[in-house]
């Protein structure tokens, strides 16, 4: 199932387009600012985004332009009036289209599986984590702009334990999942594995220690919520 994200002030238009859109195969997530929207986004992976031109404060364009430091997801922005202008300037900030309200509910939803088409999917190779980044087709990891640089078994064991959060994974586990039963490989390099990530990460400002969790006499974890 594809998850759109909708953004718009007015939650009767938010209810409108899950309406149209839910029976048709996707998942809705609805924001109703443009900020709200951003931060779902720099956790969460979508396949595209309806977006709402004239909404307060933060501003459909504003708001598309802001999505566009962090993310290639398609776009499709919704304007209230017909005006080419509009739509140029929509388009240059990064949009891949328009739909204009009152709009046609099969037309909306054949320009969605368009730029769709025309855009690879990245929710299976990028995670996100409060800001944390790994993408796997780069084989890069970042945090807030801060590139960290990790050996492959460093991001292969980071992605595991990202990608299942709150799963507590053992020592015997990670080893036959990352190196494969090498029997040269002992639970200690592990742990000093572990410790390289919380030290790069660390480095960069992240709050590694409240997310990176050890489990005395078991393995790791990767807790999604901070514990104390």
């Amino acid at each position: 199932m594809k998850t759109v994200l909708l953004v718009d002030d007015e939650k009767r238009m938010l209810d409108l387009l899950e309406l149209y859109i839910s029976p048709h195969g996707y998942s809705c997530v609805k924001r109703q600012t443009g900020h709200d929207a951003i931060l779902y986004l720099e956790d969460k992976n979508v396949d595209i985004v309806i977006l709402d031109i004239m909404m307060p404060d933060m501003d459909g364009w504003e708001t598309c332009a802001r999505i566009r430091e962090i993310s290639n997801v398609p776009i499709i922005m919704l304007t209230a009036r017909d005006d080419k202008d509009e739509v140029i300037k929509g388009l240059k900030i990064g949009a891949d289209d328009y739909v204009t309200k009152p709009f046609n509910e099969k037309e909306l939803l054949a320009r969605m599986e368009a730029v769709m088409r025309r855009t690879p999917s990245v929710t299976e190779e990028i995670l996100k984590f409060k800001g944390l980044t790994l993408d796997e087709n780069a084989f890069k990891v970042t945090f807030q702009n801060h590139s960290i640089s990790t050996t492959p078994k460093e991001f292969s064991l980071l992605g595991l334990l990202i990608g299942n959060p709150n799963k507590v994974f053992t020592r015997e586990h990670l080893l036959s999942t990352i190196w494969s039963f090498k029997s040269d490989v002992e639970d200690r390099t592990i742990d000093s594995h572990i410790r390289n990530i919380r030290e790069k990460l660390r480095q960069v400002g992240f709050p590694v220690d409240k997310h990176l969790k050890t489990v005395w006499g078991v393995g790791y974890k990767w807790s999604s919520e901070s514990e104390q």
